[in-house]
């Protein structure tokens, strides 16, 4: 994996070739009003430890647990991601939170916490080798959060959280921005405006589906290219995508096995990042079990979804 040693992942590059905005017809049809056209900046390509993120770039894998239960397990998971990276030869940032901050119900596991959490990460960069990604919930977090991974999340429900995404853009640190799912793709473009204007252009765009009815999510498609138009590298969560919303009455269910389905649906139309978490035993998971892949199947899923990244990427897409 390529990787270098620097707080955050200082570096970025320009990408080639700028996309245009819009709308495809049957959105219009359907009584869509196309949204203004902006001027963005040209695509650009995030660079993450060294790892170089772009939507024309080879596919990046982010993946790991959904949330930390214990510094062994974490540590246990990152190693094993870590050598299935090594053998695939794809660039894998690890992914696990801190703190599960918008449970179900009352009694839904939260994870180790920020304090346990901290050294945690940085045994993770230091010992594993792997680029950290975290999720905060406050502006309080960020800059302790940002000293010991390579990439700041913003949850889905608080991507228009302007005090958050300012605190996160001002570390420095690359970012990556769950849309809502309330939020039109298109609308995407005010929660990046919000954070290259507090100077960070260190920013990735996540699909992770769309409320459709009650306790169900649905993955458009056209998200993926109208968010590449905010000129950011564009990552799909395949596993929240298949998430349940509360579907299990005091917590939310999930259906896995359609997690691999859509992450080739995603690939195929072209992306720069797939989002997976993973377990070694999702069932007995504390948080979001329904949904995570078993580690033992993800080198298959990955495997497959690199040949369909060297397709796409070589027949590019774009409105």
């Amino acid at each position: 994996m390529r990787r270098s040693r620097s707080l955050c992942g200082i570096a970025e590059g320009a990408g080639a070739g700028a996309h245009s905005g819009g709308l495809g017809p049957s959105a219009e049809a359907a009584g869509w009003t196309k949204p203004r056209r902006r001027a963005l900046t040209p695509p650009r390509h995030v660079t993450v430890s060294g790892l170089a993120i772009g939507n024309d770039l080879p596919l990046v894998i982010i993946a790991g647990p959904c949330v930390m239960e214990s510094r062994a397990h974490a540590l246990e998971t990152a190693y094993a991601l870590a050598e299935m990276a090594r053998d695939l030869d794809v660039g894998l940032i690890y992914k696990t939170s801190f703190d599960k901050a918008n449970r179900t119900s009352l009694s839904g596991a939260r994870g180790a916490g920020l304090d346990a959490a901290l050294p945690v990460f940085a045994e993770i960069r230091e010992s594993v080798g792997l680029p950290v990604i975290t999720d905060v919930h406050e502006p309080a977090h960020c800059a302790a959060v940002a000293k010991v991974v390579d990439v700041l999340q913003i949850p889905a429900f608080l991507c228009r959280q302007t005090d958050l995404l300012v605190a996160a853009a001002e570390t420095g640190c690359a970012i990556n921005v769950k849309k809502g799912q309330f939020l039109a793709p298109w609308d995407m473009v005010n929660v990046v405006e919000k954070i290259r204007a507090a100077g960070n252009d260190r920013v990735m765009v996540c699909e992770r589906g769309a409320s459709f009815g009650y306790n169900t999510l649905i993955s458009d498609m056209r998200a993926l290219p109208i968010l590449a138009n905010t000129g950011c590298p564009v990552v799909f969560d395949a596993t929240h995508s298949v998430q349940q919303p509360g579907g299990k009455g005091s917590a939310s269910g999930g259906q896995r096995e359609f997690a691999p389905i859509l992450a080739r649906a995603a690939v195929a139309v072209g992306v720069a990042a797939v989002f997976m978490e993973t377990h070694p035993d999702p069932d007995s998971a504390p948080s979001d079990g329904p949904n995570m892949i078993p580690m033992k199947q993800l080198p298959a899923v990955i495997g497959a979804l690199l040949e369909f990244d060297r397709l796409a990427k070589a027949h590019p897409v774009s409105i």
